[in-house]
């Protein structure tokens, strides 16, 4: 068997209608995981799902009750992809502690919700498996670096970052079979990154669409925007025996924007 080879686990990935949530249920289905996919839609299809389920992220009920259903229909899951996210593309000034808090919420509150939630599932499943389970919560550049008009996104993926250590190590500590680690997307040619021009010309900080996107695209030393494509194989990496002494590690997948 190849050590990319995911068959035989299941895997639930959050946020997973949007681009790069949408991108790792295909890609992590094609290296043979039965996936479900969730998000905050009542109904959806997923390309290369097994199921949906609706959750709302910051609900810890809807949490409890999606992975007890996970257990009880397929007894075990070996993967949690924690990739629901928003963006809020503000200036601190103007910023509400409403729209904070909702993106904490969100980004950060919800991730750890999934963690706690689905720890025991994970390790009762991690045990005959190199490598375990493997949890993947999805950072950003922003978790490393600031950005103007991003304080409360960049906030809450910073938390993201060292939450996933903090996970990391004390689940190591434990003896349990689960590794976390965080991925760090640059820019990525997905919806939110139009929300988030979109903004930017409203603010007056470009004076259209087009010129932000090459101003981004031109952070990034390959000079382009990344596609989700890009950082779905980065995260079935990680899922993957191959990434098996891999844990509390940021995988930066970002065109090089960082390394400037």
């Amino acid at each position: 068997m190849s050590i990319f080879d995911l068959s035989g686990t299941v895997a639930l990935v959050t946020g997973a209608t949007g681009g790069i949530g949408s991108a790792t249920v295909k890609a992590l289905a094609d290296a043979g995981a039965k996936v479900i996919a969730s998000d905050i839609a009542a109904e959806a299809m997923v390309a290369g799902a097994a199921q949906y389920k609706r959750l709302d992220v910051t609900d810890e009920g809807q949490w409890t009750d999606l992975i007890a259903g996970i257990a009880a229909e397929h007894g075990r899951l070996d993967i949690l992809v924690n990739n629901a996210g928003i963006s809020v593309t503000n200036s601190i000034a103007e910023t509400s502690l409403a729209e904070w808090r909702k993106c904490q919420a969100v980004n950060v509150e919800g991730l750890f919700l999934g963690t706690k939630i689905a720890a025991d599932l994970l390790r009762q499943s991690g045990g005959a498996r190199k490598g375990g389970s493997s949890v993947v919560n999805l950072s950003s550049v922003g978790g490393l670096n600031g950005s103007a008009y991003m304080a409360a996104y960049c906030a809450s993926k910073g938390a993201v970052r060292l939450f996933t250590k903090s996970a990391a190590v004390e689940y190591a500590m434990l003896g349990w079979p689960i590794r976390v680690n965080s991925v760090h997307p640059g820019g990525i040619d997905t919806g939110m990154m139009d929300t988030i021009y979109a903004r930017y010309v409203e603010a007056g900080l470009f004076p259209d669409d087009k010129t932000a996107r090459a101003t981004v695209s031109a952070g990034h030393a390959m000079g382009r925007m990344g596609e989700p494509d890009e950082i779905a194989s980065g995260i079935v990496y990680l899922c993957t025996p191959a990434a098996s002494f891999m844990t509390g590690s940021e995988l930066v997948i970002d065109g090089g924007m960082t390394a400037q």
